[in-house]
């Protein structure tokens, strides 16, 4: 297994596109100077108390009140509440726990309105993202992740991710963490961890140690809402949680990204920067590594599969619907096996939609119908199977006696959502365009225009596929007849992210030449 990383940055944000044997499995989007992503930690101030939900309603700056339910408190909400109030009123003046005086637990079924007043500063994290109409949903339970680590203060517990099966390496990991881990702060051990050296996680807990010692600097004198601790962004985050010997090459288009990211890694992962290579080829870095062609498969309401059998994926308020169908798809073994194979095969398509686009909620999967009890079972363990590469928490349930497989997955963020239907070009949605054929006379009088009046040296010219092979089209092309005109050559490069008549002119450097 392969793992790419294709980073394209623009001038309105950074795009990030994961690969795994060349087919887009993760796509990201990040835009500067974000706010109230997850992990981000805001000193907020309770704006009200809400008995009947238990939970209470926060202002930390966002357009809408944050969401704090009981329960994201966390068993340590007072040691927590005592330590903010003490900073901002002075008294804490060092972001170490040795001498810090614990408070007691909170109960697992408490009140709310028992431990939360309103107008009290808290320090909050965001768990999850603003999501529609709906703002920020929070916790109280601070926890600072790093590349093998997971820090929460005011717990001295020690947790191992169960992905660790070797019960030695478990116990190594623990000791290890009971001798250099502070007093008063609990760590989980995250699975990237196994057999990393002492000096290796060590270097990781004095990193995380920093950010507690920034955070709590930056809560002095602090007046709520004010964030006190920013997520790293998502290139950095997905390094950190994904870096492993399967990465391969990660080519980004952007020098000072580049240099940024190679900083990162080689304090991350030593002898890795290797793998970092700069793009400067004249097409675009998506078109270059076919993911625009991919973004357009697979974003749309109908999703092909390569066996001629689609997905139609529906959105509702409530929830997600996905109904496989087998198209044109004929076997010779009967219609139970084709159902069987088509399912499988849709199966495969569905755990990779639902990561690429980030579907949360309830997702319900309507596959073709199957009458051997043995062949439900086998499309229900394939799913969990090809699932368990999800880093989304997720849990599917068996098919029901309609064929109907319901899944729940964590939403955290927005669901990335890529609108690939495109509108006329030439009618604007009014039903009526002017004389299609006078497109192409349209290019060759700017392209007459760039060449002879303003005399450009290098021009190439930028279609949708179709068009470049219509201008590349015979013996005598209309390329070739634009060189003996001209005594020039230019090249004609499709670009499957354009609509159907949507062209421009570039230079030598791939800058759009302004007409």
């Amino acid at each position: 297994m392969n793992l790419e990383l294709v980073v394209d940055a623009r001038s309105n944000g950074v795009w990030l596109a994961l690969l795994r044997d060349g087919k887009l499995i993760e796509l990201h989007e990040e835009r500067g100077n974000s706010e109230f992503a997850v992990g981000d930690i805001y000193l907020g101030r309770v704006r009200r108390i809400v008995p009947s939900l238990n939970a209470a309603f926060v202002d930390v700056g966002y357009e809408k009140d944050a969401f704090l339910h009981y329960l994201d408190l966390g068993s340590q909400f007072n040691s927590l509440s005592k330590f903010v109030k003490d900073t901002l009123h002075g008294k804490q003046n060092a972001s170490d726990l040795m001498y810090f005086k614990s408070e007691k637990e909170i109960e697992k079924e408490g009140k709310i309105s028992d431990i939360v007043s309103s107008s009290q500063p808290i320090l909050v994290q965001v768990a999850k993202e603003p999501i529609s109409t709906k703002g920020p949903r929070l916790c109280s339970e601070i926890t600072l992740a790093g590349r093998y680590l997971v820090l929460v203060p005011f717990s001295d517990k020690i947790s191992v991710s169960q992905k660790i099966k070797d019960v030695e390496e478990k116990d190594r990991l623990k000791d290890l963490m009971e001798r250099i881990k502070p007093k008063k702060f609990g760590v989980i051990i995250r699975t990237v961890a196994e057999h990393k050296s002492t000096a290796e996680l060590e270097a990781d807990l004095n990193n995380l140690m920093d950010k507690w010692k920034t955070m709590h600097a930056n809560m002095k004198g602090a007046q709520p809402p004010k964030r006190v601790l920013g997520e790293l962004n998502t290139t950095t985050s997905i390094l950190r949680d994904l870096l492993n010997a399967d990465f391969t090459n990660i080519y980004v288009n952007d020098g000072k990204l580049l240099d940024e990211m190679k900083e990162f890694i080689g304090s991350i992962a030593p002898g890795k920067e290797k793998i970092l290579k700069f793009y400067d080829g004249k097409l675009d870095i998506f078109e270059k590594f076919g993911i625009n062609k991919q973004i357009k498969t697979l974003f749309g309401k109908k999703v092909p599969m390569a066996s001629g059998g689609y997905l139609i994926i529906e959105h509702t308020e409530a929830m997600h619907v996905i109904d496989v169908n087998s198209g044109n798809r004929k076997g010779a073994d009967g219609q139970e096996s084709n159902a069987l194979a088509t399912n499988s095969e849709a199966a495969e398509e569905i755990a990779r939609v639902l990561q690429l686009r980030d579907m949360g909620g309830i997702i319900c999967v309507d596959f073709i119908d199957m009458h051997d009890k043995e062949n439900n079972r086998i499309l229900y363990e394939k799913l969990k199977e090809l699932m368990k590469s999800d880093r989304a928490k997720h849990n599917i349930l068996p098919p029901s006696k309609f064929g109907v497989i319901e899944i729940t997955r964590q939403r955290v963020r927005p669901e990335t959502d890529i609108k690939t239907t495109e509108m006329c070009p030439t009618c604007n949605g009014s039903g009526e365009i002017q004389a299609s054929i006078l497109f192409s006379d349209e290019i060759e009088s700017n392209l007459h225009f760039l060449l002879e009046d303003r005399r450009e040296k290098d021009v190439a010219l930028l279609v949708h596929p179709y068009l470049e092979a219509f201008f590349k089209r015979g013996l005598i092309s209309k390329q070739i007849k634009w060189f003996l005109k001209y005594k020039k050559w230019v090249p004609v490069r499709g670009i499957a992210a354009n609509h159907l008549l949507e062209y421009s002119f570039v230079n030598k450097n791939n800058e759009e030449i302004v007409l």
